[in-house]
């Protein structure tokens, strides 16, 4: 009985450097422990002993790893103008953060490169196709012909004195494309201009290099065709209208100050010309 006294409170009498590694405060609390223990009982079980010195270094926690599960809490606010204050359990400095002043400078030049959007077109059609050809016959600039793998732009400025555009177009035997875009910018002047090129990329082309010397000088990453395209607002895509069976008609409330760009597109064509009759006017 003696020897078992013995060899049970060893732990408790031997040398810092012969512990085991579970550190100096773990060691102390089971060595008191057990010994509160055999006072009380008079009696200590190896098993007892185990079963303690396994649980309590479980319940200890380091500070590193507090302040992480503390870290992981934190969630950014979303709203713009929301104002975040964030201090540090270490240096005790605080910052402060504006969703809105972030975002301002990633996405400001993004929104002002993209116009508002535009309403739709009304459009509707009529049958009376010889009335309608006769009585452009006989307009100085209401026939034309549109050859083939070329695309016609006719370039309708806002009227001061308008509110809305107004168009109509035929064509003789075969059906041709049409669309109708808007151009933001400012208007110097009221007269109509038509442009032909052989395809829609040589369009763009040329209206690139007619504002080339408005792109900011050295800024690489806004090239001057990136300006142009921004300008521009869909109001009717291009495609092919039966207007060689119809008299295709529409109009279009001005969105404000700019250009409209009425396409009429026989890229698609490699054999046929088409003869064009078209009509464009204002209304207040």
């Amino acid at each position: 009985e003696n020897e078992d006294s013995t060899r049970k409170t060893e732990p408790a009498d031997q040398p810092a450097d012969s512990l085991e590694s579970s550190g100096p405060q773990c060691r102390s609390q089971i060595g008191s422990l057990a010994r509160g223990l055999k006072d009380e009982d008079g009696t200590l079980e190896d098993q007892k002993v185990t079963e303690l010195k396994d649980k309590l270094p479980d319940q200890i926690h380091s500070p590193k790893e507090e302040s992480v599960v503390r870290m992981t809490k934190y969630h950014v606010p979303q709203g713009a103008g929301d104002i975040v204050m964030i201090q540090s359990d270490h240096t005790g400095a605080v910052d402060i953060l504006s969703a809105e002043l972030e975002t301002a400078d990633l996405l400001g030049e993004q929104r002002k490169a993209q116009p508002p959007p535009l309403a739709p077109p009304t459009t509707w059609t009529t049958e009376k196709m010889k009335e309608f050809k006769a009585r452009m016959g006989k307009e100085k600039n209401g026939r034309m012909v549109v050859k083939r793998g070329e695309v016609v732009t006719v370039h309708v400025p806002t009227h001061p004195d308008g509110k809305r555009v107004c168009w109509e177009f035929a064509t003789d035997d075969y059906d041709i494309g049409f669309g109708v875009y808007f151009d933001w910018t400012t208007v110097t002047t009221t007269a109509i201009t038509v442009q032909v090129s052989e395809s829609s990329d040589e369009e763009d082309e040329e209206e690139e290099e007619e504002i080339e010397g408005l792109a900011p000088v050295g800024d690489v990453e806004r090239g001057s065709k990136s300006c142009v395209r921004s300008r521009y607002g869909e109001i009717m895509p291009v495609y092919r209208r039966d207007s060689h069976r119809e008299v295709q008609a529409g109009s279009h409330d001005y969105p404000g100050e700019g250009i409209y760009l009425l396409k009429f597109d026989n890229s698609y064509s490699l054999l046929r010309n088409k003869t064009l009759f078209f009509h464009v006017y204002y209304t207040s």
